[in-house]
């Protein structure tokens, strides 16, 4: 059964717009969209026989289904002009997630929060005190997402509860987040537009994205204004730090950053146009002595 609720925390590929990189403040405008949706929410045209509006498909002997936040930028733009639109993309697998050698599964609990262990009995006492499960692939960088956009949620509240029937979900039912758009739990958004490159039929393709396993509290996009994350110096500086230390918009550049991070294309500046001169990714990403973006 679905589950989503509790107590409200208190105050303390797109259209044609336009490839965009950078970091930007979004709301949810659309999940999963049908095909009369594009054209009313998102005022864009599709066929009849379009897959942009088929999100079941099978891996392995295994559903999958892809669930697409269309998200809407809530910069002040000029009069008769349109908000940039892009989408994040989640894949969840009907398969519970282990790593690779069968050794340690991963265990999701009523607030969408993840941990790893070998056996029950090794997990952390923060985490098993709420009502926990094994999770299925995907679930995890899903649920982050949902837990940055229902930010009015008091996610340490004991009557707080972020949970998804899973069985509903692995038929392509997604009402229970549709439901979720305007409502009084959503918030608004900080995310990283990327551009991905990749390869097919002998060309360089590059592609709109957005960044889907980590995000930050939009009230902090202006911390990346003061400091200059695309330097190398300020970055060996947070690399320093201990976890416990690292604010929240600074544990999505360590995750950005990181081994397992993003290997496309990104800056840690507002979001802009993108100029393709600037995207060393298409050959060999790195980051410049300058500090600049990568």
């Amino acid at each position: 059964m679905s589950t989503i609720g509790g107590s409200k925390r208190e105050s303390t590929g797109t259209s044609d717009f336009g490839k965009k990189v950078g970091l930007f403040e979004a709301r949810v405008i659309a999940v999963n969209p049908t095909i009369e949706q594009f054209k009313d929410v998102l005022g864009m045209e599709i066929k009849e026989d379009s897959k942009a509006a088929e999100y079941l498909s099978e891996r392995d002997g295994n559903t999958v289904l892809r669930i697409d936040f269309w998200l809407e930028e809530t910069r002040k733009i000029e009069e008769g002009q349109t908000p940039w639109r892009t989408k994040v993309s989640f894949f969840l697998e009907n398969k519970e997630r282990e790593n690779k050698d069968g050794t340690k599964q991963q265990y999701i609990n009523e607030i969408g929060t993840c941990s790893w262990a070998d056996d029950t009995a090794n997990l952390p006492e923060w985490f098993i005190g709420r009502d926990y499960r094994q999770a299925y692939v995907g679930e995890e960088d899903l649920y982050n997402f949902m837990r940055a956009w229902l930010s009015e949620l008091d996610y340490r509240h004991s009557d707080t509860t972020l949970q998804l029937d899973w069985k509903k979900l692995m038929k392509g039912n997604v009402k229970d987040i549709k439901d979720q758009v305007g409502g009084e739990w959503c918030g608004t958004v900080g995310a990283s537009a990327i551009v991905i490159t990749k390869e097919k039929d002998g060309e360089t393709k590059e592609y709109q994205g957005v960044y889907s396993k980590a995000f930050f509290p939009s009230y902090s996009l202006k911390n990346f204004r003061l400091v200059n994350y695309n330097s190398p110096d300020v970055l060996k500086g947070l690399t320093s730090k201990k976890s416990k230390d690292l604010k929240p918009h600074e544990r999505f550049v360590i995750n950005m950053i990181g081994e397992y991070g993003c290997k496309d294309y990104y800056t840690f500046k507002d979001i802009q146009d993108y100029n393709p001169d600037d995207n060393l990714v298409a050959s060999d990403a790195f980051i410049s002595e300058e500090g600049d973006d990568y």
